[in-house]
């Protein structure tokens, strides 16, 4: 099963970028499970944390097919902003490799919406970066999504990958 991933820093468009593909080509999508992991906790969370946010995105991943992030943000959350990435994390990521994933990757150049579990809104530019380098290190397929007309640029980049 193809798999399009909407990808990218915070506040980049990637939850409604991926709600309105899923309604375009009528697939199943996966929300971004850190989110309802965070709500559930108040917004606190520490490192261990995100093996557990890592797992149950998995899951939410497996019978989808457009997915609002994945382990990969995961582990650039955790490099980020701890400086190391569970092992567990980086062997499923790897394990990924293997299926055909196509990857949307969102530039940050869309407003800043503020949100309670958003912690970056001054480096977003930054984060975009550190994405690209990640998608290009594992060799992935990915286009970058940026300026107006999202949707119908994404709809043709899928299209294409999908042909």
């Amino acid at each position: 099963m193809n798999k399009i991933i909407i990808t990218g820093p915070e506040s980049s468009g990637k939850t409604t970028l991926c709600e309105n593909l899923a309604q375009h080509f009528k697939l199943s999508f996966s929300k971004e499970f850190a989110r309802f992991y965070l709500e559930k906790n108040g917004g606190n969370y520490n490192q261990s944390d995100l093996l557990e946010i890592a797992k149950g995105q998995l899951l939410s991943e497996k019978n989808n097919q457009i997915l609002d992030t994945d382990l990969i943000t995961i582990k650039i959350w955790s490099e980020y902003k701890y400086g190391t990435c569970d092992t567990w994390i980086l062997e499923k990521i790897k394990e990924q490799k293997l299926e055909q994933r196509f990857y949307l990757l969102c530039k940050p150049d869309i407003p800043w919406q503020s949100d309670p579990l958003r912690e970056n809104p001054d480096n977003r530019d930054e984060l975009f970066e550190i994405y690209k380098m990640e998608l290009e290190e594992l060799g992935l397929i990915y286009s970058i999504i940026e300026e107006e007309n999202r949707l119908e640029n994404s709809i043709e980049k899928i299209s294409l990958y999908l042909s």
